[in-house]
């Protein structure tokens, strides 16, 4: 006689959770391709110019590996907020929300076109609206269950 052994619920959930959570970064570091591809169809020069720097042109690689590496940064700290606190859904949402804001920062203080400005805002928006979605989506509201005694 077969022995058949599946795995818990509680196993396959948590394999769903790191999926979603792949897929919400994945998108967020895709995202602002669009707006960099309109950029390059409306004719709009991404170059800035940072104090003391000299000019540096916004490419795509550029804008991609920086999305991957804020909405990695931004998992950590889900991953790390929903084991530490049961509040980690709000609390990281508000996380997120400040990072977005803090940065607008390096965008107001460049020197660029206004045009540059905007799109470059444009992918700040996109990237953080992917992953707060995509990722809040993933993380129970605070009071739910997620198979941890007094966790969210």
């Amino acid at each position: 006689m077969a022995t058949v052994v599946t795995p818990s619920t509680s196993i396959r959930a948590s394999t769903g959770v790191g999926k979603r959570r792949a897929l919400a970064v994945g998108g967020a570091a895709l995202a602002p391709t669009t707006v960099w591809l309109l950029a390059q169809v409306t004719g709009v020069e991404l170059e800035v110019i940072m104090a003391g720097q000299p000019p540096m042109v916004i490419s795509l690689p550029f804008v991609v590996a920086t999305a991957l590496a804020a909405s990695l940064a931004g998992w950590a700290a889900l991953a790390l907020l929903q084991r530490m606190i049961g509040r980690a859904r709000a609390l990281w949402t508000g996380l997120a929300i400040t990072a977005l804001l803090a940065s607008f920062g390096p965008v107001a203080i460049a020197e660029a076109t206004a045009e540059t400005r905007i799109l470059l805002a444009l992918m700040h928006i996109v990237v953080a609206g992917v992953l707060i979605l995509g990722m809040r989506g993933t993380v129970p509201a605070h009071g739910s269950t997620d198979g941890r005694q007094g966790r969210s």
